[in-house]
């Protein structure tokens, strides 16, 4: 017998399908009740699905495309919308913050993570129904709460307060306030605190699953970002110096190789998005690198869209000879340039922008590429171990410990080819380490919820000439059409009614 359920209002009917690996289940599909308590692989097929779902993209519901790409990064200072002037006016009132709760992007982001969840909570449903051992049970719930911890990390970062769906609800729930209505961002952040504890305490260490799975480091990792916006500073100290101290990761000697093929799953990456080539040519995040691709306007094929440049702030922000600068930021210079896989940009008149993102880019004749320009295989890199040390010495400064916070700030410098900070005193060494942030993290979509949670995000949007007002684009809308579906019951953040 099969078993659907239908989610309310901003959800979708999901279901998953049957395959053995992370490219062989499709977005949506379908697994039994009865296929799960009788087959031990449908667990792990159902897992898969919700890993899947995070190639969700496109001009539609979004999780990790182009949509998750104008929200987390044309938003901020590091990045300018990019194409033509007037290309996808839905980015452009986001670049210019004029969106408000009817923009299309803001829609597409709420739907796809909701989704996403949605996706989770079934699996959580059935998986106790499996008849795998209990250790193996427990690791797969774990890999999903850490996947359901994660999705809601960024709908909370993105909107503050959201619904809080924890579960599959009963049909009698559809329509219950507890579905329709706002849970506190503190509650959702207890949610996702609650997710992450059980993924640290069930999941494996890197080495001991297979490639791409989510790992107690991963969990442990996550978990040390969502305390250090909760400025939990000590459980951020604790939990970060877990990883570093567990020998297994450390950062790559070549910067710029982190987000090519050669890169993927490296010593330096603690949780990444999983992609590749398959027959259907789909196992990719839809319309992620072709998105931020370079546009041409004239005499030759291009490689994308052209949307989200590096911006000429972020430019004069890395310091003379840091080797991560060119390692972000294509610059089309004006006789032609060169890529690092030997191809060349005609010319700067060829193309409609300055400046293209690098960690973007996917080479199409030295990285595998199965024809499908929409799905590029580019992992997404989630987290890293660049981040970790970060994480660690904003903890360490800010509990007094300013030698350990500069000794992890110098590792990240000395890769990068600068020489030691010579940051001192707590209030100089939290700007260093939030410039560093600024460098080492650039165009990977967390700069403005760092601006939003160091409180200087009104500052840098209008020094940017961006049009933030405070008070209010410190969050994003609730989307207008989410607000009639449940009738009212949800209700605005402040400044968009």
């Amino acid at each position: 017998m099969k078993k659907y359920v239908i989610i309310p209002a901003f959800f979708l009917l999901i279901s998953f399908s049957c395959g053995r690996g992370f490219l062989d289940v499709p977005p949506q599909g379908r697994v039994t009740e009865e296929e799960i308590r009788t087959n031990p692989n449908a667990a792990v097929d159902l897992v898969n699905g919700v890993y899947n779902i995070m190639w969700l993209g496109g001009f539609g519901p979004d999780v990790h495309g182009l949509q998750f790409v104008v929200i987390t990064s044309i938003v901020s200072d590091d990045a300018d919308k990019g194409s033509t002037p007037q290309d996808y006016g839905p980015a452009l009132e986001i670049d210019n913050f004029t969106y408000g709760p009817s923009n299309q992007n803001v829609q597409n982001f709420w739907t796809g993570y909701y989704q996403a969840i949605a996706r989770a909570n079934q699996a959580l449903d059935k998986l106790p129904l499996s008849p795998l051992e209990e250790t193996e049970k427990n690791r797969l719930i774990g890999e999903v709460r850490f996947l359901r911890g994660y999705f809601y990390f960024n709908l909370v970062r993105t909107f503050g307060g959201v619904p809080k769906i924890d579960k599959v609800p009963a049909p009698e729930e559809a329509n219950s306030d507890s579905i329709q209505t706002r849970a506190s961002a503190d509650d959702i952040y207890a949610l996702i605190i609650s997710d992450l504890q059980f993924a640290v305490d069930h999941l494996p260490l890197k080495g001991a699953t297979p490639v791409g799975r989510a790992t107690k480091g991963a969990a442990q990792g996550m978990l040390a970002k969502v305390y250090m916006y909760r400025k939990n500073w000590q459980q951020a100290f604790d939990l970060s110096g877990e990883v570093i101290n567990s020998g297994l990761y450390d950062t790559l000697s070549n910067y710029a190789d982190i987000w090519r093929t050669k890169g993927a799953n490296s010593i330096e990456s603690i949780f990444e998005v999983q992609t590749g080539t398959n027959a259907a040519c789909d196992a990719a995040i839809q319309i992620y690198a072709n998105s931020q691709g370079i546009r041409a306007k004239m005499g030759w094929t291009d490689f994308g869209f052209g949307f989200n440049n590096p911006s000429a702030d972020l430019v004069a922000a890395y310091e003379p000879g840091d080797k991560r600068k060119d390692a972000t930021i294509i610059t089309i210079q004006p006789n032609g340039t060169f890529l690092w896989d030997g191809f060349r940009v005609p010319s700067r008149d060829s193309v409609e922008n300055d400046r293209y993102n690098y960690k973007a880019y996917h080479s199409r004749t030295q990285e595998p590429y199965c024809g499908n320009p929409d799905r590029t295989p580019k992992n997404l890199r989630i987290l890293r171990y660049g981040e970790i040390l970060l994480i660690y010495a904003e903890a360490a400064n800010e509990l007094g410990n300013t030698g350990e916070a500069i000794a992890k700030l110098n590792i990240v410098r000395r890769r990068a080819g600068l020489p030691n900070t010579t940051a001192a005193g707590q209030a100089d060494l939290r700007m260093a380490i939030w410039k560093e942030r600024r460098v080492e993290l650039a165009m990977e979509h967390d700069r403005f919820w760092d601006l939003v949670r160091q409180g200087r995000a009104g500052q840098v949007m209008r020094a940017h000439g961006k049009n933030f007002v405070d008070g209010r684009h410190e969050l994003f809308p609730i989307p207008q059409e989410q607000i009639l579906l449940s009738n009212n019951r949800l209700k605005q953040n402040p400044g968009y009614n």
